[in-house]
């Protein structure tokens, strides 16, 4: 590498092609990976982030119970012999302590202010670990910004010319991203500012610039989390841009970083004093969603008024000379709009549990609603019986509920694994094209938690527990994000259509249709559950069980494959009957 004497080629000349690719040396990636740090006395050994709970005789080790359950659950470290953490007393019962844990993290959505109490539940700090992942909703000159941005992306060539295969030197690679960077940070300040971009484009200061760039793609990294269906190819280019621009010969030649970290309502509230707003048991009620399914229009209209009045009084007892009511305001519907996220993403699966509970038995069945699959047979790679399918999809379906309850905190978490300096991509070919593939640390651990969840409310685990990430089947962070928004996709347009049955159902033709071909409207409903509960979880969809199979993925992956089918299914008129147009998120 060149001395500080012999530094290499400054920014200006770069950007205006003074140099030759040819001349410039090959630039190393100098990403300083810290050294392995002994974990500190107390915590796990295994994550290090997490306080010890018990402690593994045979290993003479302390672990967390998330690691310790992952780490012995199988094989002869499952017959290793564990203590509480601190203790010499053998533990033979499970703590009831994560239990309560998870059993409040899942309730806190249905919490009813009526029937919470103070010393069964901490409202407050329930609230508070919420809103440390819920990004801020956008203000008025803050949209103004996006669709400035929005429109910058989305004229951009970025990836394109700098995912490039045939790009093999280091070298060009990084001039090439820094020339496509200053092109669009300077386009971007010029469309906002004529005068200020007319500046920067002559002199190339980017740093008095620092807090304009930082805003406004801050600005659309917190957007996209709010409404996953948006920016749906600018959102890929613009975490590409601002993953190069954390090289650190990149970042040095800018002068200035380009990412800070996403606005939360915590965040927000933290800065100006407001934390105690968080810990009235009302704000249940300023920022649940008002469902209209099944209410009269009075029922409603009270609900409204009463979600109002509770807006108001927490506005008017905590606004203060730090933080305006204004403010509270714009925090509380920021918490209303992750409600109605869960509403839109994570009820779906709780709706697919309800109806397979409803209609299917696991230790009853009749031969022609029967779950059971055969590999081989109908394009199943697994072999269960009914009961082992029942309680596969079950489990399947917990697990993607646990997934989405958290995507707001697996996003965040996502965000900073594919924005680290430490933490390097490298472009390969995975058989699904060239992607950037890149370790997903943080988003990895609290995947095997939530699995661990998961895995102990079911008891016994059927399937594989391999989680892929940072490898050829998910890539990096963004692809994981993208997989798991699509189960709403998925899981949607069934929930519509069967709730829409009996609608349809008063059409005398429709009803005639649904008994000439399936009897009746719940046998109906039951054909196509069955039909889906065994083809959508039958490992199908890849060549091999590491792809497909009934790994964590695979499991979502043989859900894709059904969808891509549902033209051939015989009940797929009732789906276009029910206004189905996709499994894209968009025609409902």
């Amino acid at each position: 590498m060149p001395t500080d004497t012999s530094k290499r080629h400054q920014l200006d000349d770069i950007l205006s092609d003074k140099v030759s690719i040819m001349d410039t040396e090959d630039l190393e990636y100098n990403g300083n990976v810290e050294d392995e740090e002994v974990p500190k006395e107390g915590f796990c050994v295994e994550c290090r982030d997490q306080e010890a709970d018990m402690f593994c005789e045979n290993c003479n080790e302390p672990f967390c119970e998330v690691c310790y359950g992952m780490i012995h659950r199988t094989g002869k470290r499952a017959l290793h012999k564990h203590r509480k953490y601190g203790t010499d007393s053998t533990v033979n019962e499970n703590d009831n302590k994560q239990e309560n844990d998870t059993h409040v993290e899942n309730e806190q959505e249905h919490v009813d202010v009526k029937s919470v109490k103070a010393a069964d539940i901490d409202i407050g700090t329930i609230m508070e670990n919420r809103a440390k992942y819920i990004p801020l909703r956008l203000q008025l000159d803050e949209r103004k910004y996006l669709r400035l941005l929005e429109a910058a992306l989305n004229v951009t060539e970025y990836t394109d010319k700098i995912d490039d295969a045939s790009d093999t030197s280091k070298a060009k690679r990084v001039v090439n991203q820094i020339k496509e960077l200053c092109a669009i940070l300077t386009g971007t300040v010029l469309a906002c500012d004529y005068n200020r971009g007319q500046e920067l484009f002559v002199d190339r200061d980017f740093e008095e610039n620092e807090d304009f760039f930082q805003t406004i793609f801050e600005i659309g990294r917190r957007h996209k989390i709010m409404n996953p269906e948006k920016m749906r190819s600018a959102y890929g280019k613009l975490m590409s841009f601002l993953s190069d621009s954390m090289i650190p010969e990149v970042k040095e030649m800018l002068g200035f970083e380009c990412v800070v970290p996403i606005k939360t309502v915590y965040s927000f509230l933290e800065e100006r004093h407001g934390l105690s707003v968080l810990h009235e048991d009302i704000i249940l009620i300023a920022t649940r969603e008002i469902v209209p399914d099944g209410k009269t229009r009075p029922q409603i209209q009270a609900e409204i008024k009463r979600k109002e009045r509770s807006i108001e009084q927490l506005s008017r007892n905590y606004q203060s000379k730090y933080l305006s009511a204004d403010d509270i305001r714009h925090c509380l519907y920021s918490i209303g709009d992750n409600n109605a996220y869960l509403r839109g993403n994570r009820d779906p699966c709780e709706k697919m549990i309800r109806y397979l509970e409803e209609f299917f038995d696991p230790k009853e069945t009749d031969e022609e609603h029967s779950l059971s699959i055969a590999s081989g047979s109908q394009g199943h790679r697994l072999s269960h019986d009914h009961e082992t399918q029942y309680i596969y999809v079950n489990q399947t379906l917990q697990l993607w509920r646990e997934i989405l309850n958290d995507m707001f905190k697996l996003w965040t978490l996502a965000d900073q694994d594919m924005l680290s300096t430490s933490n390097p991509y490298r472009l390969s070919q995975t058989g699904q094209g060239l992607h950037r593939v890149q370790p997903c640390p943080t988003v990895s651990r609290e995947m095997h938690r939530t699995l661990f969840r998961a895995q102990k409310k079911a008891g016994t685990w059927i399937g594989s527990s391999v989680i892929h990430l940072g490898d050829k089947n998910v890539p990096n962070a963004l692809m994981f994000i993208d997989k798991y928004n699509q189960v709403a996709r998925i899981l949607s347009p069934i929930c519509i259509t069967l709730d829409r049955l009996e609608e349809l159902a008063e059409n005398n033709g429709i009803r005639r249709l649904l008994e000439n071909k399936f009897d009746s409207v719940k046998l109906c409903k039951k054909a196509i559950l069955t039909d889906f509960f065994r083809f959508a979880f039958d490992g199908s969809g890849a060549d091999n069980f590491y792809d497909a199979g009934s790994c964590i993925d695979g499991r979502l992956t043989s859900a894709w494959n059904w969808c891509s089918q549902i033209e051939s299914k015989p009940y797929f008129p009732i789906f276009l009957l029910a206004g189905f147009a996709g499994f894209d998120g968009s025609g409902w």
